[in-house]
This record gives C-alpha cells, structure tokens and sequence, in this order.
C-alpha cells in the first residue's frame, strides 16, 4: 500500500513540481493551495506526512499547523519557506514539525528526509 503526502503550497508550480517527483518515488500525493483546502483534505484522509509551506496567503503555515493539531491530528509535518525566519520554524518545531527545507531546495535531500520520515517511521 502506496504512502500518502499531501503538498501544501500555494505557488502552482512548486505543487506540480513536488507532485512529479513524489508520484515517481511511488507516493499518493494530495495538493492543496491553502490552508482550508488542506484541512478539508485531512477531514476525510490521513496522509503520512505533510510538505507545508510556510507564507501562504491567508492562513500562514503556522496557523495550519496549529489548526491540525487543534483537531488531533499527530500527521508528521515537514515545513517549507522561502525565508529564514528562524523564529517561525523554532514555532512549528514546537507544534510538532519534523524539520524544514529552505526555498530553492535540494529535491533529492528533500527525497530522502520524506523518504526518511515516511518509509522508517
């Protein structure tokens, strides 16, 4: 049974992009270009893991993160963000994220550490 990653960004891009690649390494991937739109996903599926980026209009990473966690939900959590706004990341630290990859990443260290935290958990 196929693992399951729901991308949450709101450049399209960068939602086809990390589509591609994780569909290649054999992963169901949701996409959702906001935060309300991820968290109707996750009303009705549990993935194993979470790419959240951090800005996005509306309702910021944080507040998504905060927002599933509010619910129960123990998904893991990777952040994104094109900033090194170090203060934000030691807050999603704090609401449970695993780690976070700095805009333009590195798709094969962000390959492995998804690999890492969804096939060895």
């Amino acid at each position: 049974m196929s693992k399951t990653i729901l991308v949450v960004d709101d450049q399209f891009g960068i939602r086809i992009l990390l589509q591609e690649v994780l569909t290649q390494e054999g992963y169901e991937v949701l996409l959702a270009p906001n935060g309300q739109d991820a968290l109707a996903v996750m009303q009705t599926q549990t993935p194993d893991l979470v790419l959240l980026d951090m800005k996005i209009p509306g309702m910021d990473g944080i507040e998504i993160l905060r927002a599933m966690r509010k619910r129960g939900t123990d998904v893991k959590v990777v952040m994104m963000t094109a900033y090194g706004e170090l203060d934000l990341i030691e807050e999603a630290k704090e609401l449970g994220a695993l780690d976070h990859f700095t805009k333009p990443f590195d798709i094969d260290e962000l390959r492995y550490a998804i690999s890492r935290y969804v096939e060895h958990a």
